[in-house]
């Protein structure tokens, strides 16, 4: 088994970008899910479920600022370190302290949203645990929903697709890590897995949510995958889940992973 792509989401819930090779370090892969859209009244957390026109809202990242864009609404460009003040905010069970990004891609994504919005980033306080089950103390993680990664192999996918009446592509499912070469929902059996040089902890299925149903690049909704998945992949302790992927958590802090490293079940 290998790795045969890397995916990064700047900004939780945005569109991602794939990488060649991802930096580790406490909350996971650098730039992952570091940015995170935020009501301006309340400071909770905006997410695709709500909202799928996030979805078209494109991210790449520089040694130095974050760009965001859309085809037609033009572009505003965060500097990586971006602070006008902190601001209280909140995701799922968890409010911390977030650095505002300041008043221009405020203004920008309200105006994209027709929302009163803000975007926030993970500040020098910000402080959030990871709460599953499989975490231990110290492990930490950034705005994502519960874990730093997410791994899919692409033999599931495929097993899914020869299900479907239409195959969807990877991005509607969101991983940060696509394995090649492993059985179809092999990494669904994983205790712990070194890919490259780092350890990586099973946390648990991917319970999917309605995300998997936006197409990634018009923001259209549908029925699929979640009605197929439903028939075959849902959650013996919780059936009222449909899991697909598996969330993983870094026991190895410091390091690099690269497209082609190999994948070995520890």
């Amino acid at each position: 088994m290998h790795v045969s792509a890397l995916h990064l989401y700047p900004v939780k819930s945005c569109r991602g970008l794939s990488v060649p090779s991802a930096e580790l370090d406490d909350h996971g892969f650098v730039g992952d899910r570091r940015f995170m859209i935020v009501a301006e009244a309340d400071g909770l957390f905006l997410t695709q479920r709500t909202h799928p026109r996030m979805a078209l809202i494109e991210s790449s990242l520089t040694s130095t600022a974050l760009l965001l864009s859309s085809p037609g609404r033009g572009s505003v460009t965060v500097p990586l370190n971006a602070s006008a003040g902190q601001r209280r905010v909140t995701v799922w069970k968890s409010t911390v302290n977030a650095d505002d990004c300041g008043d221009e891609p405020a203004e920008w994504l309200s105006d994209f949203l027709c929302l009163p919005l803000r975007l926030v980033r993970m500040g020098g306080t910000y402080q959030r645990p990871n709460l599953k089950r499989a975490a231990q103390a110290g492990d930490v993680v950034t705005f994502a929903d519960s874990c730093p990664f997410m791994v899919l192999g692409e033999a599931s996918l495929s097993d899914l697709n020869s299900r479907l009446p239409v195959p969807l592509s990877m991005n509607r499912f969101r991983p940060n890590l696509v394995i090649a070469d492993a059985a179809p929902y092999g990494e669904d059996t994983w205790t712990r897995v070194r890919i490259g040089d780092a350890v990586f902890r099973s946390a648990g299925p991917c319970a999917r949510c309605p995300i998997t149903t936006t197409d990634q690049e018009t923001a259209v909704r549908s029925k699929e995958p979640l009605k197929t998945l439903a028939t075959y992949r849902r959650d013996p302790a919780d059936p009222t889940n449909v899991n697909f992927g598996t969330n993983l958590i870094h026991e190895t802090k410091r390091g690099t992973v690269r497209v082609g490293d190999a994948v070995g079940v520890i």
